[in-house]
């Protein structure tokens, strides 16, 4: 936001908490990410005059708690179904801004089918996915993100690909879809990609409005208590490792409203 001066001598306004964001603090464990991602999406639901009209659909999973957090109405789904949920809730009130907040263990396991088959019909919502390569509420074990090597509670020894299969890049596959308006992977590692990654879910908001289809956005977060690591190494390791699986940019772009220079479809621009 832009300083202002507050009356007392020099001292400006450099920060100011926005309306959709509820009072007080998180109960998120120390370096996790959603808090971060949670404070994007409250300043977007401001800016872009959102929040009368928007309805959140949780899952289950340490993403449920977005609706403690955020001051727009939520409605929540069972584990891995909010894309089903979203969709229901968006064709009974097609006048409303309708987006999913799910991790990678919700959407990219449990909910496989239904984030595919919402983005295969292109449905008018818009899904974030925060991505930290773990089942973090439920224990620190193996997601379908977790990368290889990784150790976990269900892979003390590192993820073996012989065993366990390979990570799953779930926005790249969804990116393939014609109904996919737009498919995006930004980062909160550290404050220029915060930024990116803001740009790119302002992006995805507004292509729903503007009814080109279905738009997510995955964002790579941390678990620091998951993957054994201090916040600080935690950023570290998703800004030096994560993105060597789960490269930043953009990676589909439909949207019939882009300028006629833009970069065509389904081509990634480097965001790193």
């Amino acid at each position: 936001m832009t300083p202002q001066q507050t009356g007392s001598g020099d001292r400006r306004l450099v920060y100011e908490r926005p309306a959709a964001l509820t009072k007080g603090s998180t109960h998120y464990c120390p370096g996790c990410g959603h808090g971060i991602i949670h404070r994007l999406v409250a300043e977007l639901i401001d800016e872009m005059d959102l929040a009368p009209r928007t309805i959140g659909v949780a899952s289950v999973g340490c993403s449920v708690f977005a609706y403690d957090y955020l001051n727009v109405d939520f409605v929540e789904s069972p584990h891995g179904r909010a894309p089903a949920v979203a969709t229901g809730v968006r064709r009974v009130r097609p006048e409303a801004f309708v987006f999913t907040y799910q991790g990678d263990g919700d959407l990219a396991a449990i909910g496989t089918a239904e984030i595919v088959h919402a983005a295969a019909r292109g449905e008018r919502i818009s899904a974030i996915f925060v991505n930290n390569g773990t089942y973090g509420m439920t224990g620190g074990q193996m997601a379908p993100t977790t990368l290889v090597g990784q150790r976990t509670t269900s892979t003390p020894t590192g993820r073996d690909p012989i065993l366990a299969g390979y990570p799953i890049p779930i926005t790249e596959m969804l990116a393939l879809l014609p109904g996919v308006a737009y498919a995006a992977r930004g980062s909160i590692a550290d404050p220029s990609l915060v930024g990116k990654a803001k740009a790119m879910l302002r992006t995805a908001f507004r292509s729903q409005l503007d009814g080109d289809g279905f738009s997510i956005v995955e964002i790579l977060s941390t678990c620091p208590v998951g993957w054994n690591l201090t916040p600080t190494e935690a950023m570290d390791h998703v800004r030096a490792e994560v993105v060597k699986t789960y490269p930043l940019g953009v990676i589909a772009d439909r949207r019939p409203t882009r300028s006629a220079t833009a970069a065509p479809s389904a081509v990634r621009e480097d965001a790193s």
